[in-house]
């Protein structure tokens, strides 16, 4: 009954200050009747369903991008364009399938990025901690790499001829990146520096050198994560002279300069920094190597504006060199800073990050055809994030609850975790959050359980998709589904037969021809053999 009183009380004072609560047009029925009106209009024309070949395939991962970070960030959205937020559209909102994936590995409940990248990157379900190898292999037992090693979509598009790319705001020989090109039984083994001994002694390759060697002529990379390519001591080109920025690789080998000589009769470019990359004609290059920060980049709301460049600025330069392939390409984009920002309990860093993944999956809806290209937005797993708090409309995302604890009397805002290093006791008591700037864009968010990293959560998460075979996604599906249904609509990996017309010279080959009109087409040939 406090409760309900306290919120009744809010919403008089909130009417008696003359502050509307929602849009005037909202009081009408018709404002929602029209507007379902339209929403069945367009479900019904889904009937119409696109079984179009995917030139093109497009992977979108929120790394951590669990349900209410999505509901969250769409809010963060809109009123950072001055609406209420709550109705607001996100780009992936936009896609016509949704569809939920279990996240658990073959080994936990609560997934990790190493075990969930191997699902949707590669097929087939993994054990936490490992990167491009089945559950057959042990975490960090190099002898169980051999014999269980998985290939990944990346590597089937490139084997089909298809122009391939990864871009990431993370190192790029983290979790996710790395499943798509390395075997490796532990996804810690960022540089030869991490390796045990024995690990060196057995053969077991780092996942920084398995990216330069496994497949060797991947056409765009873009990430973090310099200082694991260059000998050990060597000074960073961005931080000379700071010590943890230095090189990592005890094997001394300079691997860009490896990368460059391996291209140098190419079309192929080396950037460090936004302004090089921004300044380059995709036009005329075939190859990039972008490492644009010697670890993970910093968090978008504090980006150096001169030398990262946002992740909708290196989405926009991928597509327009990987589309020049008359084949198509695969390109996968992680925004890889929201799992951080939410381990941090730092939730305003976390939603910008996936406000900025948005964006970069509308850049790239500018840049790509509905008709040819298969876009899919998921994340690898959740976290322990929500917001609630029985706040009215409009209430700022970061902002209170507009009720005190019936408890203690406190003040609390509505973004909280379960877990995380936002747990404070001041005096022997809850910390009072009025009294902190919880605005401002580091301030970790309460949590209830003390941690000195908040951990991942276990529900489904979400896979929007659009374009060709987009509704093969639907439902509930485990999350290795993923990339079958991809490759399903691309013609590449095993499923290739029904993409078959009969011009091609194989499976493989590219088409756009429909699979209804290929099945006129062959019994309009049978009738007239």
């Amino acid at each position: 009954m406090k409760v309900t009183a306290l919120v009744v009380g809010f919403c008089l004072a909130t009417v008696s200050l003359g502050k509307p609560q929602f849009p005037e047009q909202e009081k009408s029925p018709s404002y929602w009747n029209s507007a379902a009106q339209n929403t069945l209009k367009n479900a019904l024309n889904l009937q119409e369903l696109n079984k179009n070949v995917a030139k093109n395939l497009i992977l979108f991962l929120g790394d951590g991008m669990g349900i209410p970070t999505v509901t969250a960030a769409r809010i963060l959205k809109g009123q950072l364009g001055g609406h209420s937020g709550e109705e607001t559209q996100l780009e992936m909102d936009k896609f016509p399938y949704v569809a939920l994936a279990k996240t658990y590995n073959t080994d936990a409940q609560v997934a990790d990025s190493a075990g969930t990248a191997t699902a949707y990157l590669c097929g087939v379900k993994a054990n936490e901690g490992t990167v491009g190898v089945s559950a057959a292999a042990v975490r960090g037992q190099c002898n169980t790499t051999s014999g269980n090693e998985v290939s990944s979509i990346l590597k089937w598009a490139k084997d089909a001829g298809k122009s391939v790319g990864i871009v990431t705001t993370t190192r790029i020989n983290h979790a996710t990146p790395g499943a798509a090109y390395a075997h490796c039984v532990d996804r810690d083994w960022l540089s030869d520096a991490e390796l045990p001994l024995e690990a060196l002694r057995e053969g077991c390759k780092d996942i920084a050198l398995q990216l330069f060697e496994n497949i060797q002529n991947i056409d765009v990379i873009m990430g973090g994560g310099r200082k694991y390519m260059f000998p050990s001591n060597t000074s960073d080109v961005e931080y000379p002279g700071e010590r943890r920025h230095m090189g990592t690789r005890r094997d001394g080998r300079n691997l860009v300069e490896e990368w460059k000589d391996r291209f140098k009769s190419h079309r192929a470019y080396y950037v460090w920094n936004r302004n090089d990359l921004l300044a380059i004609n995709p036009n005329n290059m075939d190859y990039m190597l972008g490492l644009f920060e010697p670890g993970d980049f910093p968090y978008n709301l504090e980006r150096n504006l001169e030398k990262d460049p946002s992740l909708t600025e290196m989405v926009d330069v991928a597509i327009k060199i990987l589309r020049k392939n008359p084949h198509g390409f695969y390109l996968l984009v992680e925004g890889g800073r929201i799992d951080h920002g939410h381990h941090e309990g730092k939730a305003k860093q976390a939603l910008h990050e996936a406000v900025e993944l948005d964006r970069a999956i509308g850049r790239a809806g500018l840049l790509t055809s509905l008709h040819d290209t298969l876009t899919v937005v998921t994340a690898d797993h959740s976290h322990v994030f929500n917001f609630g708090g029985y706040t009215p409309r409009g209430n700022p995302i970061f902002g209170l609850a507009p009720m005190l604890s019936d408890v203690d009397r406190k003040p609390f805002t509505s973004i909280l975790y379960g877990n995380g290093p936002g747990y404070k006791i001041v005096n022997g008591a809850r910390e009072n959050v009025s009294a902190v700037d919880y605005k401002q864009n580091n301030y970790q968010a309460q949590a209830a359980v003390p941690l000195r990293m908040e951990t991942h959560g276990g529900e489904d998460v979400a896979i929007f998709s659009k374009g060709p075979m987009a509704h093969l996604l639907h439902g509930v599906k485990e999350q290795n589904y993923i990339p079958h249904v991809m490759a399903y609509a691309a013609c590449i990996g095993q499923n290739k037969l029904h993409c078959r017309s009969l011009n091609s010279q194989g499976p493989s080959a590219p088409t756009s021809l429909t699979l209804p009109t290929l099945a006129a087409m062959l019994l309009l040939a049978h009738l007239f053999w």
